[in-house]
């Protein structure tokens, strides 16, 4: 990855030509905790655009065929296709989450990275408007790095106390 190359050429330098700031700024490990996470659920290990699909299968806890499942049975309940964000949006409803939006205002961008890093405690469904992430404890997990899009709406797992 691109943030990455300073650090690693500066580690096959030798140690007294490693400036301490370069190494500080350039260190993953302390620059951000957030992390991408590849995920990829389709048995087949196909890349479709099934980002949907991906992200019920971390929030739900499920196999890809079972959120493919629900996914379809919540088409057939709104009588439209389950990529529409308020079709996924009421299964995600009907499964203990609640729906929050995020404005959606440039140049200060707020990034899935961004909530990633704002949500370090948590499950969440972060919809940018054609694409669908799961955040879950400061992790986002997709088939790419995704961190640069810019969220408008998301849903958080509300967990029941005392059961």
């Amino acid at each position: 990855m691109l943030r990455h190359r300073p650090f690693q050429i500066a580690r096959k330098m030798h140690s007294r030509f490693i400036p301490w700031v370069l190494f500080i700024a350039y260190n993953p490990r302390e620059r951000n905790k957030t992390m991408y996470k590849f995920y990829q659920p389709n048995p087949q290990e196909k890349r479709t655009d099934d980002c949907v699909i991906r992200a019920l299968t971390k929030a739900l806890d499920v196999d890809w065929e079972t959120a493919s499942v629900y996914a379809i049975i919540q088409q057939i309940r709104d009588a439209d296709i389950y990529t529409k964000n308020y079709v996924w949006g009421n299964l995600l409803l009907r499964n203990g989450y609640t729906k929050h939006h995020l404005p959606d205002t440039c140049p200060d961008c707020y990034t899935i990275r961004n909530f990633a890093d704002d949500h370090k405690q948590g499950t969440f469904i972060v919809g940018t408007g054609d694409h669908v992430v799961a955040v879950i404890d400061g992790d986002y997990y997709d088939t790419f790095d995704s961190g640069d899009a810019v969220p408008v709406v998301y849903y958080r797992k509300e967990r029941k106390i005392g059961l």
